[in-house]
């Protein structure tokens, strides 16, 4: 299931050099530390996690609520793991922007080497990026994309999508789910909502997810004409929204590999390579519309947090606190072998520390 959003205003800039380095470091103790006492399947779980992740990256010294702290965070667990990951058991795949596009190639290269079947996992990648990009539509488009896996199959997905009206961008958390299109989050967290979206995973839009699925079926023709006749009435505000975009013309195409596919189902169909936004909102209007069978219509998204980082709030970092936490951890992580009542102590150490 999809486990949150967090919604982060657009920040420039990215991190220094010496504090990038930092947090590598930490991120390696960090996870080596979960994976010894909790094992590898609690890093995957934790990352799941909106408000632990937003911590781990107040905590390793990033900017307390710009996006950045997504990208800069998930760069540094993914150059801790290129180390750490085969020992521990747990890999990370993709990025931001090209690389991201590239997550498919990069799973299939860590299956191959470490004997881990790719094709469930390239399947969840895809299809978690589909959701939020297409299945709803909040006016964020994704550019940050990662998946956080281990070697029993558990996986995460984090990812990140851009609002440049706004200036604000949402990131979006996945877990390990059997069924992606309803109602798939627990949690949605966020500073800022959207006045308008449309969300066609709602648990109250199962009726419209069917009927979705069955115009897809429909020739193609009697789906264009339909549209052409709605962009002709005077419809309530939300539906002039819903038609601004769409030229029925130019979305005939996947039209018509919907009709000749016959997808089986509301996850089949979104699956479809092709079928983007505008064409499920199409289809979305005409199930609203015709067969009063709507979507919902409502942000998500209905937290808000906050902690603190590298611009100076709450205050600038101190390096050399940094690297005495590191070195912290790094001894418990190395008491932890002695045994478990020396594994204990070591973590209690740490936790007084801490407080």
């Amino acid at each position: 299931m999809r486990t949150g959003v967090a919604n982060l205003p657009l920040h420039g800039g990215k991190a220094p050099r010496w504090l990038f380095n930092r947090m590598k470091v930490l991120a390696e103790k960090i996870l080596e530390l979960i994976a010894i006492e909790f094992g590898p399947e609690e890093i995957v779980k934790r990352l799941s996690d909106p408000f632990w992740f937003q911590s781990l990256g107040n905590v390793m010294g990033f900017d307390w609520h710009s996006s950045g702290l997504t990208t800069t965070t998930t760069g540094a667990i993914k150059e801790a793991l290129k180390k750490i990951g085969p020992e521990i058991g747990v890999f990370m795949a993709g990025g931001k922007g090209r690389t991201s596009r590239k997550t498919p190639d990069e799973l299939r290269i860590i299956g191959e080497k470490f004997g881990i079947n790719a094709e469930p996992l390239i399947y969840a990648s895809r299809m978690a990026a589909k959701v939020d990009s297409t299945a709803i539509q909040d006016g964020y488009q994704i550019y940050h994309h990662t998946i956080i896996f281990t070697r029993s199959g558990l996986w995460a997905v984090v990812q990140q999508g851009m609002n440049e009206r706004t200036r604000y961008a949402r990131r979006y958390h996945w877990i390990k789910t059997e069924n992606f299109v309803n109602a798939p989050h627990t949690a949605i967290v966020t500073e800022k909502k959207s006045k308008f979206v449309i969300d066609t995973v709602a648990k109250d839009a199962g009726q419209a997810r069917k009927v979705i699925t069955e115009l897809s079926r429909e020739n193609p023709d009697k789906i264009l004409k339909e549209l052409k006749n709605l962009r002709e009435l005077n419809l309530p505000a939300r539906h002039q929204l819903l038609l601004r975009d769409i030229n029925p013309d130019r979305i005939k195409k996947i039209f018509i590999s919907t009709y000749e596919r016959q997808p089986e189902n509301f996850e089949s169909l979104l699956g479809i390579r092709g079928l983007g936004p505008k064409s499920l909102r199409a289809l979305a209007l005409l199930s609203d519309v015709i067969y009063g069978a709507p979507p919902s219509y409502t942000d998500p998204a209905i937290y808000s947090y906050a902690h603190g980082g590298k611009d100076g709030i709450p205050y600038p970092v101190d390096r050399k606190l940094y690297d005495n936490s590191i070195e912290i951890l790094e001894r418990a992580i190395k008491e932890s072998n002695l045994g478990r009542e020396e594994k204990l102590k070591a973590l209690r150490r740490l936790a007084r520390f801490t407080r």
